[in-house]
C-alpha cells in the first residue's frame, strides 16, 4: 500500500493532507498543493482535476518544491496510487488511433520506438499485464502518460493534448517503461 502527504506551501509548509489511495480532487482537502513526501509505492499527481491535464510519477522521495522541480506552472489538483504489479508486462502498440497502423508487442521497456521499430508515431495502445509510464520523446523524457490494463483508442482525446493546456494535439508517445519496484528515473 502507499502513502503520499500533500502539503500547501513549498517546503512541507502549511496544512497537510495524506492519502493511501486515489484523490480526483485535492482542493475538497487542501487549498492549493505545492509539495508532497512519498513515503511508500508509487503514484501519478495531475495538474487538474480528476485525473486530467499533464502527469507526474512520482515514487519514494521527497518533493520540496514541486513546480520547479516538474517545471509546472499549476499546482497539483489529483492523483492515483500506482499499485504494484507482480507477474509479466504486456502492451501493443499503435502507430495510428483505433488500433491502426503498426502494432508492435512489448514486454519489457523501449527508449525509442523509432529506433526499435521504424515507428513515427505511438497514437493508440492495448495494454494487457502491467502498469506502464509512456513519454512523449525518446529515452523517457518528456510529458509523461500513465497506463494502466486497458485499451486506449486514442491518446489525444485523453486529456493529454501537447498544443498547451486544452490544445488538440494528441500525446505522442516515443517511449515507453514498465512501472515496477525497483524503478531508476
Amino acid at each position: 500500500m502507499g502513502k503520499i502527504i500533500f502539503y500547501e506551501d513549498k517546503n512541507f509548509q502549511g496544512r497537510s493532507y495524506e492519502t493511501s489511495s486515489d484523490c480526483p480532487e485535492l482542493t475538497s482537502h487542501l487549498s492549493r498543493c505545492h509539495s508532497c513526501r512519498v513515503e511508500s509505492g508509487n503514484f501519478m499527481v495531475y495538474d487538474r482535476p480528476n485525473f486530467m491535464g499533464n502527469q507526474y510519477f512520482m515514487r519514494r522521495g521527497e518533493y520540496s518544491d514541486y513546480q520547479s522541480m516538474m517545471g509546472m506552472r499549476e499546482c497539483i489538483r489529483s492523483c492515483r496510487m500506482i499499485p504494484m504489479h507482480r507477474g509479466n508486462y504486456r502492451m501493443r502498440i499503435y502507430e495510428r488511433e483505433n488500433f491502426g497502423g503498426q502494432m508492435h508487442e512489448m514486454m519489457d521497456d523501449c527508449d525509442s520506438i523509432q529506433e526499435r521499430y521504424r515507428m513515427s508515431d505511438c497514437q493508440s495502445c492495448n495494454v494487457m499485464d502491467g502498469h506502464w509510464l509512456m513519454y512523449e520523446q525518446p529515452h523517457f523524457r518528456g510529458r509523461q502518460m500513465y497506463m494502466r490494463p486497458g485499451e486506449y483508442r486514442s491518446f489525444k482525446d485523453m486529456g493529454m493534448g501537447m498544443g498547451g493546456m486544452g490544445g488538440t494535439s494528441g500525446m505522442r508517445c516515443m517511449s515507453m517503461r514498465r512501472i515496477m519496484d525497483n524503478m531508476s528515473m
